[in-house]
């Protein structure tokens, strides 16, 4: 378990970093639009995100 729990936040850090590295302007633009949101549409974003990845999760471990 702590093994696995380890590399799903290097795939994490993986992902977050994929864009930034390949595309550095669009990362840049795409923050700039983040910070102009309201606290509102940051967390149903997040929400969002969780319900996306539960629901991958969750596919991953019945499939």
């Amino acid at each position: 378990m702590p093994e696995s729990l380890l590399a799903a936040f290097a795939l994490v850090f993986v992902l977050e970093g994929f864009l930034p590295l390949v595309a550095p302007q669009v990362w840049r633009e795409a923050f700039q639009r983040m910070l102009a949101m309201t606290d509102g549409q940051l967390r149903f974003m997040g929400l969002a995100a969780v319900l996306i990845g539960l629901t991958g999760f969750w596919l991953g471990i019945h499939a």
